[in-house]
């Protein structure tokens, strides 16, 4: 549980610093639909990122479960899928990361399915 609590506490704190970029460096040189969509990134990583802390505490309060697992794995995967594709595609401009992004998203949403199982069943 460590390693989750640590990357979503990094990965938050990353989200702040490219907040940051984005607002003060990246604002009027990029097109607005780049932009808007590495400001979806941000949001996103954030987000999710204090979702996936809330993973970890559970999963310190009631153990590692499958649901929590698939939970916090599928946060991860969906931060460095949905918003990574999101900023390649703003920064660099990489076309084919375009069809990465909505896997990213569907990722979150089993985060959210898996967290709602496993508080259901668990808590129960």
């Amino acid at each position: 549980m460590r390693w989750i609590l640590t990357f979503a506490a990094l990965s938050a704190g990353l989200s702040v610093v490219l907040g940051a970029f984005s607002a003060h460096g990246l604002r009027g040189k990029l097109p607005d639909t780049l932009f808007n969509a590495f400001e979806t990134g941000v949001q996103y990583q954030m987000i999710h990122s204090l979702a996936l802390f809330g993973v970890g505490l559970v999963m310190l309060q009631l153990g590692q479960k499958t649901s929590f697992n698939v939970a916090a794995l599928s946060f991860l995967a969906g931060i460095l899928l949905f918003s990574g594709s999101l900023y390649g595609l703003a920064l660099l401009q990489i076309k084919w990361l375009g069809p990465i992004t909505p896997v990213g998203g569907l990722c979150l949403i089993v985060g959210w399915l898996a967290l709602a199982y496993g508080l259901w069943f668990e808590l129960g």
